[in-house]
């Protein structure tokens, strides 16, 4: 499908953004965002929840840095998850400080719980040294009250404003790196806002209608609100807001970009992490391997390649199949549990074969088949590369110390 010809509104002209490796705006395709909704400070927790989010179809993932212990978090997240992650702040400027000292590839912030506005500037002068962009979060339900009394209410023109307060902060520190949300649990405010937003501002706008609920109804109310901006060339990346597992938003936004053509369709979902210090064989040259020998399959699958196998299997339990190296050989995985091991220049061919095997005889039949001495084997896999390389292989020890001086000093 050629999603460059499609037979909706032509996509309205912005700035472009780059949130980690995913580009925003200015043409790119439209992505999938969602958040966790685990403690960030659980990072194994989080990062199941990130690896099954990507596998749905997020290509940004949010998550939410309000204390401490979340910034500590992030610094070992964001090395090892397979897509940016954007952190959310909410009241205090000590945690977007923290997350941008954790590495994160994105803030959001709310103008309405974030005010003063020598901290917003201070956030964004930090931010533009960095080169990290931030999202103008605007909630209906968070306005400030001096904005919501003018305008007599959460109206669209009172969003729209409370935006272009905040980009007047950033402005005075030469901030531009910013997309934009004007969200309501209203649809037909959302729209309209949306739609004032796009005459107004020629940054990215990301779509979504805030506390939409649970399903069915949230699914309705975010498909009328994103479905119906979408088709008239609003917004250039989205979120629907469910009351529900997190995958079910990722899931639905990538069904709904592909439903209006806006989107390629898929058979494989391939992730892979992104090679961080752990990483016991070239992921790049695998995961391409691995896409370009199982996409000739068009099999509907997710597959995981992972570099190692202290956090791989676990992460990326999700997916229907994985693979993760351990040294010299790899760790075959069917939905986190260990199934075969095999030697590294056979990784490739024994996902192919395990892949065919897995549409001919169904998940079930193949965890029943799996080798019994293959777990015991990933498992002393794993206490030689924590033998050999430590713990602490991403120097999150040396963010965490940072997050800590600076909040010493606060």
């Amino acid at each position: 499908m050629d999603v460059t010809a499609s037979p909706l509104t032509q996509r309205r002209p912005t700035r472009q953004i780059v949130v980690g490796t995913v580009k925003v705006g200015g043409g790119a395709p439209i992505s999938v965002q969602s958040m966790t909704t685990t403690k960030t400070a659980d990072v194994d927790g989080t990062l199941q929840q990130i690896y099954a989010l990507a596998a749905a179809g997020a290509d940004i993932v949010r998550c939410t840095c309000n204390e401490r212990a979340a910034a500590e978090g992030l610094a070992q997240i964001v090395p090892r998850s397979p897509v940016p992650i954007i952190a959310d702040i909410h009241f205090h400027v000590e945690m977007a400080l923290a997350a941008l000292e954790a590495g994160v590839q994105g803030l959001r912030l709310n103008p309405g719980n974030l005010r003063k506005p020598e901290e917003i500037k201070l956030v964004a002068s930090e931010a533009r040294d960095r080169g990290v962009p931030i999202r103008i979060g605007v909630n209906a339900g968070s306005l400030h009250p001096e904005i919501y009394e003018r305008f007599g209410g959460a109206t669209p023109e009172a969003l729209v404003e409370s935006a272009r307060l905040e980009l007047a902060y950033f402005d005075e520190v030469d901030f531009h790196d910013v997309k934009i949300s004007v969200k309501a649990s209203s649809v037909a405010t959302m729209i309209a806002a949306y739609r004032l937003a796009s005459a107004t501002f020629d940054y990215p706008l990301h779509l979504g209608v805030t506390e939409a609920g649970p399903l069915p109804g949230g699914l309705i109310k975010g498909t009328a609100g994103i479905a119906t901006l979408l088709a008239e060339g609003i917004g250039d990346t989205l979120r629907y807001s469910l009351t529900a597992d997190p995958v079910e938003e990722a899931r639905a936004g990538r069904q709904l970009l592909e439903a209006l053509g806006l989107r390629e369709r898929r058979g494989l979902d391939l992730i892979a992490c992104p090679s961080c210090g752990r990483a016991e064989v070239d992921v790049i040259r695998v995961a391409t391997e691995a896409q370009a020998a199982l996409s000739a399959l068009d099999l509907p699958i997710q597959v995981a390649v992972m570099g190692c196998v202290v956090n791989g299997p676990g992460e990326a339990r999700h997916a229907d199949l994985g693979i993760a190296a351990g040294k010299h050989r790899g760790h075959l995985f069917i939905q986190g549990e260990i199934v075969r091991v095999v030697p590294e220049a056979d990784m490739v061919e024994a996902l192919v074969d395990e892949a065919k095997k897995i549409a001919a005889e169904g998940v079930t039949a193949r965890l029943a088949a799996r080798d019994r001495s293959a777990a015991a084997e990933a498992a002393a896999d794993r206490a030689l590369l924590l033998d050999d390389q430590g713990t602490d292989v991403n120097h999150a020890g040396e963010r965490i110390e940072r997050i800590r001086r600076r909040a010493d000093r606060a």
